[in-house]
């Protein structure tokens, strides 16, 4: 599997032709290195409804004929937005694609969409575990540190946790640590950080408190990929 992060919350994941995206905020986000128009993708893959992650999502299942899979309310949400093919799943629940295996997990957050016309409810807002080519990503999604995270690290091979470290709206750098002592992932990355002031954070203090901790991680650039 081939991942490559675009700031804030947004990875690409590949594999055998197959291009999933997590929360496209890209347009309107200065540290994106990418625009929403040159992105090509298979499924589009949504934490929640906030502005700053579901996005370009519509817009990318619309110009790509892709797949939105994200909870109930926030494929109603895309719905109404004109989005013509969503899956919807809700917390717990799992499906196997033809890319593979993705099951929602919790998330201590909110969910709602902005626009002109109000606030629009989005249900409950969710982790993610995608497996594809017999690799596993926990993108946790906006999130305060939670219990229930160690089960998750029980119950699953996490080869790669992508995990919010901004602080204020999620975890900060001290609970993200803790949330890698949990889940015990062979690689950690920190994301949700540095897009707006009052969530500056040192992502290099992530890296070398987990490393304290006896665990591995790394600092992803803007645009850059990797391969598991």
């Amino acid at each position: 599997m081939k991942i490559t992060y675009y700031s804030h919350d947004v990875f690409l994941l590949e594999h055998d032709g197959t291009k999933l995206i997590i929360d496209p905020f890209l347009t309107g986000n200065e540290n994106a290195p990418i625009k929403a128009e040159d992105v090509k993708v298979d499924y589009v893959l949504l934490t929640h409804a906030h502005p700053d992650h579901l996005g370009d999502g519509v817009v990318l299942a619309i110009k790509n004929d892709a797949t939105i899979i994200a909870p109930f309310e926030v494929t109603l949400i895309c719905q109404s937005l004109g989005a013509q093919k969503t899956h919807a799943m809700h917390i717990g629940g799992a499906h196997n694609f033809d890319f593979g295996r993705v099951k929602l997990t919790i998330a201590h957050h909110g969910s709602a969409w902005i626009d002109d016309k109000g606030v629009h409810y989005g249900g409950n807002p969710c982790g993610l575990l995608i497996t594809m080519g017999g690799k596993t990503v926990y993108h946790a999604g906006d999130t305060g540190l939670f219990m229930d995270m160690q089960l998750i690290g029980e119950m699953n091979s996490i080869d790669v946790a992508l995990l919010p470290i901004g602080d204020n709206f999620t975890m900060g750098i001290d609970d993200a640590v803790k949330a890698v002592e949990f889940l015990n992932p062979a690689l950690s990355i920190p994301m949700h950080y540095d897009t707006f002031p009052v969530i500056e954070a040192d992502p290099k203090e992530f890296t070398a408190k987990v490393e304290a901790v006896r665990q591995k991680a790394r600092v992803m650039q803007y645009g850059e990929t990797i391969e598991i």
